[in-house]
């Protein structure tokens, strides 16, 4: 089990300053942001230049690429806002296959207009799963063209809310590009400890063959993201979960700080030594 981290967990604007922070905080790789090269998060074009610098960035300090986030609202109200998206899917994806980042991260959306994170109670209506399952038919298209696979993830407050919508999602839409990235504390914000577990194993047991990523972020018994390892989250218990699953990706930490990365780095590394990962 290889460990990693968020990218734009740590400062700077130039990949090898990104990835070198990575690497002395003790991560193995990232799931990078074009934000760590100075440009939005989904930009209109990425020139060459750049991704040989993310590239080079990569070699010179051992890091690996393990995703690239490529969030957009994929069921916003507006068709336009989503066919903007669509466009700088393409850009992102065609990135990917140049710097061989094998996954794209996505935003499976809201109907909320402001924050793609924000729950809408439409979410749950038919017209907003059919958006859905419009905008995979072309994410699908735009994956398959250029070799990559793309990360879904559950997320309370977007329309594929729990294993079970991600399952109907994959069992719809028939495509082996749709993976899954799986995060615990997107299982619930607040729950006791059987209920926690219970959702943990329904989770891995649901999508057990389609997890390519996993997330590892806390929650306090708040509901509050703390860093991994600080909240209520079993860590044994998910890791050993996917270790029955047959997971061999990624754990990519994120929700914590630059300065409480290398204590995440170390937390996570010695779970994967308990469980001989």
């Amino acid at each position: 089990m290889r460990i990693g981290i968020f990218a734009k967990t740590f400062p700077g604007t130039a990949p090898l300053d990104v990835l070198s922070q990575s690497s002395a905080a003790g991560f193995d790789g990232v799931q990078y942001n074009m934000a760590c090269s100075g440009y939005a998060a989904m930009p209109d074009a990425i020139p060459p230049a750049t991704l040989r610098a993310i590239v080079s960035a990569g070699a010179e300090t051992g890091q690996q690429l393990y995703a690239l986030s490529a969030t957009y609202n994929m069921i916003h109200p507006d068709p336009a806002v989503r066919e903007s998206g669509e466009r700088r899917l393409r850009v992102m994806a065609a990135a990917c296959r140049d710097v061989s980042i094998p996954l794209v991260t996505l935003c499976t959306g809201t109907r909320d207009t402001q924050d793609q994170w924000h729950h809408h109670p439409d979410n749950r209506s038919v017209g907003a799963w059919r958006d859905l399952l419009l905008a995979f038919e072309v994410a699908v298209d735009i994956a398959t063209v250029n070799g990559i696979a793309l990360g879904v993830e559950p997320e309370l407050a977007n329309v594929v809310n729990s294993a079970e919508a991600a399952r109907l999602l994959i069992d719809e839409m028939k495509s082996e590009a749709i993976r899954i990235v799986l995060d615990p504390a997107n299982l619930f914000e607040q729950a006791g400890t059987s209920e926690r577990r219970s959702l943990v194993e329904r989770a891995v047991d649901r999508l057990a063959g389609r997890i390519s990523m996993a997330h590892a972020k806390d929650r306090a018994a708040d509901g509050s993201v703390v860093a991994a390892g600080q909240g209520v989250i079993d860590f044994s218990h998910f890791l050993s979960c996917l270790k029955a699953s047959g997971f061999d990706g990624p754990v990519v930490a994120h929700g914590c700080s630059a300065e409480e990365s290398a204590g995440v780095a170390r937390f996570l590394k010695r779970q994967r030594e308990a469980l001989s990962l």
